[in-house]
């Protein structure tokens, strides 16, 4: 599912929590609450693939220390995530890259309502949408920036910890 089309997933969402559908109770529909489902859906595969990928080139040696240790269930899973932390620390990476750059699914659940469900990239497209590119432009800078600032804190976390 690394290559899940946000429509798509924001459709089914879309879907599964209108009044038909089997979620519609929840009443998360054009909601912030329904925009995380999505993005959720979005995310989940590639942080869980790339974490297992990371988990998955450990060498042997240190499964079976973990395991003569006496590590098994819970506490085996954390050991391998604690020696894997900088491949699940790049899938947390992964994962936010994908869902700060996702509009489809987001403008379909969210349905991009003033000061509800708008957020930075339904925002663009509708000011792009508008002819107001030069708001757009000014839109779209604020969001590099805080995708910069986010991942640099990401990558300095990442070098502490490989430390």
């Amino acid at each position: 599912l690394y290559g899940f089309p946000p429509v798509l997933a924001g459709l089914l969402v879309y879907l599964a929590l209108s009044n038909a559908g089997p979620l519609g109770a929840l009443n998360w529909l054009f909601t912030p609450a329904g925009m995380i489902l999505a993005q959720t859906i979005l995310i989940l595969p590639l942080i869980t693939g790339v974490t297992i990928s990371a988990v998955s080139a450990l060498s042997r040696d240190v499964r079976d220390t973990a395991r003569s240790l006496g590590a098994e269930g819970p506490r085996y899973l954390t050991a391998m995530l604690r020696e894997a932390r900088l491949g699940a620390i790049t899938a947390v990476m992964v994962g936010f890259g994908r869902a700060i750059s996702e509009v489809g699914a987001v403008l379909i659940v969210g349905g991009n309502i003033a000061g509800e469900t708008r957020v930075l990239t339904t925002t663009i497209v509708l000011e792009t949408q508008i002819g107001n590119f030069g708001f757009a432009v000014a839109l779209g800078a604020i969001l590099l920036a805080i995708s910069f600032v986010i991942f640099f804190l990401l990558y300095r976390f990442q070098e502490a910890t490989d430390e």
